[in-house]
């Protein structure tokens, strides 16, 4: 007979009446679940059994916490390790070190971590751009034999720290100089520790497709999954084309290939001012990159690619193009590039939003918000089963900037336009492109579903209440309607709120 003491305390949370959606895909059921020490510890009629605290779940969803497998939260985790937006939007666990731009001694940083008090589990992948960074810096050149051996190394010690894999950002400075031959030397690395290879691939736009078979390439040769990051189409000269790359990629996987893909669900994006210049002008260090800039004859072949580079997307001008952070002149912030050229009494010419775009990069430089994509094509990426959600955000500060809206409501977003109202997912298949395919692909064994066993990571939810209210002119809005999280079993969120109990975990490669 069991003693009534250790009855009492059968669990430390259960949630009861829920409508479970397990992250399957399969559809809901109604069951209890039973919470202790931060694992799910039963599922199904629990209403005769003992818990320390009990929640009535009302017949609202029951879900895994969602699972956002792209993100960059290095130095903002350190000031923020709370991540309220991420907490509000349902997300539990974050994959970050994304498009190459990783810590690198994860070991030192996994410790800062832990140290910190996190709000939401952190797994990392290791990144190309910041291993080459530190052995080749920010040359145009190729690596030596002796360097790409110092960076296999970089990339074996951060897979022996725990790293879920291995990331590049084939577009940024320094990994758009390297070859395939060098990137698949390095995934190598990874693969040999079942790491997955992540990629950020050279061109989304005229050579998309040629991109995604380099990626697949690399991942064929080294038997390693492969995730194409924030699927999208850059450009009016190929708006409309995304489903032949899909049906690509749908290919590559009848070949048995591992390749899936994550997005987004907004038709912009959100990078920097310096990708609309051709990649050997940002070569080198600030002050290389300033000279060249201010070179009469080096500044005219920069604006010959510059050129190229729009021409070939099919852009007239730069209003499709908006500050989000401008450092040297906050009040740009919100504002287009073509908006912007006029405040500054220029004519309304392409050629005079070209200087614009050049002087505020002798200025220092603008993070931007970039409407290069078509909603059609979003909604067709998200059509697609083997499509995670992610946010490509970061930890946000509230009130600084105007950045891309994705940091607050991503989540939110899925569940009230893809799935309420316009129907595109059916609800039990938006909670798994949050929780189990996510999980599946980067390996995290012990979350994703709502089993027995598994991580009590949970988000319970009104689906027909969540609502994203971050926007593009008003983008600091917490997300609504996600009532109650837990991180390993600890409530994060409570009716809304945060509880300020954090129960994050570095979350290492298994």
């Amino acid at each position: 007979m069991v003693h009534p003491a250790v009855l009492a305390q059968e669990f430390d949370y259960l949630v009861t009446k829920c409508r479970i959606i397990d992250g399957t895909g399969n559809p809901w059921f109604r069951a209890d679940v039973g919470i202790r020490e931060g694992r799910i510890a039963a599922i199904g009629n629990l209403s005769s059994r003992a818990a320390q605290q009990f929640l009535d779940g009302r017949d609202r969803i029951l879900a895994p916490g969602f699972i956002d497998v792209h993100t960059h939260i290095e130095n903002a985790v350190e000031k923020n390790p709370r991540a309220d937006n991420f907490l509000l939007d349902g997300v539990t666990t974050v994959v970050t070190g994304n498009c190459g731009a990783s810590k690198i001694d994860l070991d030192f940083w996994f410790a800062e971590l832990q140290g910190l008090g996190l709000g939401i589990n952190v797994a990392t992948l290791v990144g190309h751009n910041a291993v080459r960074r530190q052995v080749v810096g920010l040359a145009d050149r190729a690596a030596s034999d002796e360097e790409i051996q110092e960076m296999r190394r970089l990339v074996e010690s951060a897979m022996k720290a725990g790293a879920v894999g291995f990331s590049t950002g084939l577009l940024y400075i320094p990994g758009t100089y390297a070859g395939t031959e060098e990137v698949e030397a390095l995934a190598q690395v990874a693969a040999r520790f079942g790491g997955v290879y992540a990629s950020h691939i050279r061109n989304q736009g005229p050579r998309l497709d040629e991109s995604i078979l380099e990626a697949a390439q690399i991942g064929r040769r080294n038997r390693m999954p492969v995730q194409i990051s924030h699927l999208k189409v850059k450009g009016k000269n190929r708006w409309g084309t995304i489903g032949d790359t899909l049906r690509l990629i749908e290919g590559l996987r009848k070949e048995g290939l591992e390749i899936t893909v994550d997005a987004y669900p907004y038709p912009r994006a959100s990078s920097s001012l310096g990708i609309y210049l051709p990649s050997w002008a940002l070569a080198g260090s600030p002050e290389a990159v300033l000279a060249r800039l201010r070179d009469q004859d080096t500044r005219r072949k920069i604006i010959e690619g510059m050129k190229e580079l729009l021409a070939v997307q099919g852009f007239t001008d730069y209003s499709f193009a908006t500050v989000a952070s401008f450092k040297a002149d906050p009040s740009l912030e919100g504002k287009t590039i073509s908006e912007i050229n006029r405040l500054r009494g220029r004519e309304s010419t392409l050629s005079a939003e070209r200087d614009t775009v050049l002087e505020m990069l002798e200025q220092g430089g603008a993070s931007m918000i970039y409407h290069y994509m078509s909603q059609d094509d979003v909604d067709t990426i998200y059509r697609y089963a083997g499509t995670a959600v992610a946010s490509d955000g970061g930890i946000i500060t509230p009130g600084i900037g105007k950045p891309h809206p994705r940091s607050y409501g991503t989540n939110a977003r899925v569940f009230a336009e893809y799935v309420r109202e316009r129907g595109i997912l059916t609800l039990e298949e938006a909670v798994r492109r949050m929780t189990s395919l996510p999980a599946q692909v980067f390996g995290l064994e012990d979350r994703g579903l709502v089993r027995q066993g598994m991580r009590a990571d949970l988000v319970l939810f009104d689906p027909a209440s969540v609502q994203d209210t971050a926007s593009f002119p008003e983008p600091h809005q917490y997300s609504l309607g996600f009532d109650f999280v837990w991180v390993n079993g600890v409530p994060a969120v409570s009716e809304g709120f945060i509880t300020d109990q954090p129960a994050g975990q570095v979350v290492q490669r298994q």
